[in-house]
Formats: structure tokens, sequence, C-alpha cells
């Protein structure tokens, strides 16, 4: 897979570095003491990430941060919280069974059920490309819950934090690649319309890939809830798509006509989007990497390629 971006891994903490009273709460919620604690590589936030088993046999995933990692990732987990606690039963979404929050000085602990679940192969299968989609149609499905509704939209999100054209066609930073020197001013006019292309109200994950994916031999499972929004149902896949391209399957816009067969989007309200996407992950590319997260650019940088070459291959522009 050339130009695959590398492993979604960071620096993660183990178990050990939890404090005693954390991991005696833990333990005391699932009912006997933690003996086992094996570290979940993937994902980027400097927190620990590992699936427990007590000595009773109970089992669970335990994802936990400190103030001191990085100044954002405690908000991040803050809202994972509650946005988890709103979805309705029934999506293919693991159960959140506690949480911990220790204030602005401590710990932010969230506790799920366990699957018995994995990654799913990469380069993708077939089967469990499949299985990715379902979930995806079954988020597309679902209407935002009331808490998300009255928050703020994905279209309103994307415009305000994501569109990034104007800035790299004024300041180009160092090392922005040659097409998007070339293209950036035009660019910049086609985001300027996302988010009224991609208002909506259905459930919106908005970072869906891989590493946020788990499989089992019926389902995919969505994970790492932080950023979700109401929005247009096709947001997740166009989102998706070019990642599944970049890891070995089919390309991006098979993967987006798969997802839309039997309905009608505007092609234009996509392309906004993608242009949108593309800008943000080039843009984030060649940032500084965020405390605590070294390996975060190069990953960007690799989904930002494979989503110019999508870019590319919808406007003709050379």
């Amino acid at each position: 897979m050339s130009g695959a971006p590398p492993p979604a891994r960071g620096a993660r903490l183990e178990w050990s570095a939890l404090p005693g009273r954390i991991r005696d709460a833990v333990g005391e919620r699932l009912g006997g003491p933690v003996v086992e604690a094996i570290t979940q590589p993937e994902g980027f936030s400097p927190a620990v990430a590992a699936r427990v088993r007590t000595a009773t046999g109970a089992r669970a995933f335990v994802k936990a941060v400190h103030a001191g990692a990085n100044p954002d990732t405690l908000g991040i987990y803050r809202r994972e919280i509650s946005v988890v606690r709103s979805l309705p039963r029934g999506l293919p979404v693991p159960r959140l069974l506690w949480w911990l929050d220790e204030g602005a000085d401590g710990w932010v602990l969230l506790m799920f059920e366990e699957l018995q679940a994995v990654h799913a192969a990469l380069p993708w299968r077939r089967d469990e490309l499949d299985r990715a989609m379902a979930a995806l149609r079954a988020l597309a499905e679902t209407p935002a819950p009331a808490w998300l509704a009255a928050d703020t939209g994905a279209g309103e999100w994307i415009r305000s934090r994501w569109c990034s054209w104007a800035s790299l066609a004024s300041e180009p930073p160092r090392g922005l690649d040659a097409w998007s020197r070339r293209h950036a001013e035009r660019m910049s006019e086609l985001e300027r319309n996302v988010a009224e292309a991609v208002d909506g109200d259905a459930l919106v994950h908005l970072d869906i890939r891989w590493d946020n994916l788990l499989v089992d031999e019926r389902t995919a499972w969505v994970v790492d809830w932080p950023w979700a929004r109401r929005g247009a149902p096709w947001i997740d896949a166009v989102f998706f798509a070019p990642t599944v391209e970049v890891q070995g399957g089919p390309a991006a816009e098979d993967v987006l006509a798969h997802h839309l067969r039997g309905t009608t989007v505007d092609g234009d309200a996509v392309l906004a989007l993608v242009v949108a996407v593309t800008g943000m992950l080039t843009a984030r590319s060649l940032a500084p990497p965020p405390a605590g997260m070294p390996t975060l650019r190069a990953f960007q940088a690799a989904f930002a390629r494979a989503f110019r070459s999508w870019l590319r291959r919808i406007t003709g522009w050379t």
C-alpha cells in the first residue's frame, strides 16, 4: 500500500500510570481487583487505553487522561461522555458502563463494555468493509439525539474549525505541495458554502476511519465519539472513503457510491465537503505536533495525500 498512513499510534500510557485510587475504583465497579490490563496502542491521545480483566473474570475497556497530558484532551473526553450517554440504544456503539471526572487538575476516565472485536484487517477485506458500511448506514438513518441537535451542527463546526484554504492561499506554509499552492484560491471559493452544503439532522460521528472501528463476525462497532454532531447523512461516508482507498480498499468514489446507492445527493455539496476536509488535513499536517501526540502529523499527511488524490480526480485539475 504505497502512501498508506503509518499506524494510528501515539504515546499511550500504561495501566500503571493511573493512580492507585483510580485503579481501585475501576475494580470496585467491576466487582474485583484488576489483575490484567492490556494496553491498546491504536489512537493518538496521550492517555491510558486498556482492556482490563478482574480476578472475578469481569472485563471492560478503560480510557483515561490526566490534565497534564494535553490541554485539550480533558475537554475531548468530557464531551465524549456527554455524547455517548445521549445516544439511543441499538446503535453499533459500545455501552458506557461508568465514568469519572476529577476536575481541572485530575483524571477523566471512561469505562466501556469490552467487545469481542478487533480492528479490521488491512488491506481492507470486502466482508469487513461491508460491515463498516452497514454501521455508517445505521448512523445515517438515526436522527441526532436532542442534546446534539441543540448543539453546533457539523456544518458550522466544519466552517469554523476546518476550512483552511483561504489561509493556505494567503500564507502558504513551508512544505505545502505544489498542487495545493496552485489551486488554494479556487479551493477557498469551493469550501465557502460548506456549512449549508452539509446541513442536516442525522447523527454524524465526524471521525470515521479504520482505528475508530472494531469488527466481529457480524458487526462493525463505532468507537471514539467526542466530535459527534448533527448533519447530512453522507458526511461520515465522505470522510471515510479516501481512508479506505489509501489502506488497500476500493477507490473513494466507489466507497461513497456504495453508501449512497438508492439516494440522490448534490454533487456540489459533496465536493464542498471533500474540499474542506482536504484543506483541514493538509493544513494540520504541516503544523507543529500537539503536546503528547508526536505521530499525529505524519498520519494526517498520509490522509491529506489521499484526499488530494480524490480531489484531483473529481475536479480534473492538474
